[in-house]
């Protein structure tokens, strides 16, 4: 049993589409999870089918969703660092680090979900994935969190090998269908190919199907 769990990611949304059932998993078993968003995903490119967000108005549409989210996955704190969306990797490294050290030493994880840095396809995910390993690795060894890093990049089996932690989800699955609703700016695209109300049968065909079942990490090796 973790002691508190602490989920490190740049969007709102990344939460809930990359482990949002391992999430719902812990909460539900009653260990408090911590959630520090680094954006409030101002430059994202979905804004409703048909448009319901502009430019100026996405930026709160999202923090509301995010702060849906949060509560239908049983998320006990969310912290906002306030970056800017599409530009993490342009922060200064060392105050990201110290911001997030010390976060860490406030909440003492046992485990730490973020992106594994390089394996994660868009810019801000491998940028704070990369200053969290950073902050985690500032302190001794015995006192570092375990950390299970999410990974998607097309080659990242190749060089990582296949993950090493794989949860089933299926059990907590209407929670996260509860949590993708409420990204409804982002997921009302594919929402209806995963499920319309009540969860139903994965088709085999459908791309998104795994996102209820099953969720993969790697646990991450610090050199």
């Amino acid at each position: 049993m973790e002691e508190n769990v602490l989920v490190v990611f740049p969007h709102p949304d990344d939460e809930t589409f990359g482990c949002g059932g391992t999430i719902a998993l812990f909460t539900q078993s009653g260990v408090p999870v911590t959630y520090v968003c680094g954006t409030l995903g101002q430059m994202g490119r979905n804004m409703g089918r048909p448009f319901f967000a502009t430019r100026e108005s996405l930026p709160n549409i999202r923090e509301a969703e995010l702060e849906e989210a949060c509560r239908a996955l049983g998320i006990h704190r969310l912290i906002k660092l306030g970056l800017r969306d599409k530009t993490i990797e342009f922060e200064d490294p060392d105050l990201l680090i110290d911001r997030l050290e010390k976060i860490l030493r406030e909440v003492r994880p046992s485990l730490v979900l973020t992106h594994y840095p390089g394996y994660s396809v868009h810019p801000d995910h491998n940028a704070l994935a990369e200053v969290t390993i950073r902050a985690i690795s500032r302190f001794p060894v015995q006192e570092r969190p375990m950390v299970y890093a999410h990974a998607f990049a097309r080659d990242c089996q190749n060089v990582l090998g296949p993950p090493d932690i794989i949860k089933d989800i299926s059990s907590v699955a209407e929670v996260k269908l509860a949590a993708i609703r409420a990204h409804k700016s982002q997921s009302q695209v594919f929402y209806p190919r995963i499920a319309n109300g009540p969860v139903k049968k994965p088709s085999p065909k459908s791309s998104f199907s795994h996102m209820l079942e099953r969720e993969s990490f790697w646990t991450y090796r610090f050199s």
